[in-house]
């Protein structure tokens, strides 16, 4: 029995040629890249300091953690319509819109803006790694832990680039 390349989906849900599978596989790691950073956030929202000295979170910072976390997630998710059935049509129950074909740089377009920006995101964040600029930590295990939760944020950038390329080609070149 031989293995397949690419991942088939039914030809009446979609109109580009099948999806690589290493590209299904990069938009499936995207909100894996995400979570750890988000998961990290959640016991500081809730006021565990998670070892850094001296935290006091103003009164809107808990909602800022959990909706950062949230945000940050679904972005990340979104990247599987690039390899998925309604990244090239619209579902059915969408009102107005169902059964719609997605043009292609109408996914293309937010797709590379969004690579571009997280990769700008995450090399300022990172800009003064390992050493975190102003975070003292109780005991080097935490900063250990937190540096182990945000670095897979810096794949997001390039995984995401390379399903969008993959999407482009697929949709739009012969």
């Amino acid at each position: 029995m031989a293995t397949s390349s690419a991942v088939r989906l039914p030809d009446d849900r979609r109109d580009g040629r099948p999806v690589p599978r290493w590209a299904a596989v990069a938009a499936h790691l995207v909100p894996l890249t995400t979570l750890p950073s988000g998961l990290w956030r959640v016991p500081l929202a809730l006021g565990f300091p998670m070892g850094i000295v001296g935290v006091h979170l103003a009164w809107w910072e808990p909602a800022y953690f959990i909706g950062l976390s949230l945000v940050t997630e679904g972005a990340a998710l979104l990247t599987l319509g690039l390899v998925r059935p309604w990244g090239e049509r619209v579902p059915a129950w969408v009102p107005l819109l169902g059964g719609r074909r997605v043009p292609p740089l109408a996914a293309v377009v937010p797709a590379s803006i969004g690579a571009v920006v997280v990769a700008l995101i995450w090399a300022f964040a990172f800009r003064d790694f390992p050493e975190l600029g102003a975070f003292q930590f109780t005991h080097h295990g935490w900063k250990v832990l937190m540096i182990a939760s945000y670095l897979p944020l810096l794949l997001w950038a390039p995984l995401l680039a390379a399903v969008t390329v993959a999407y482009y080609r697929r949709r739009c070149q012969d």
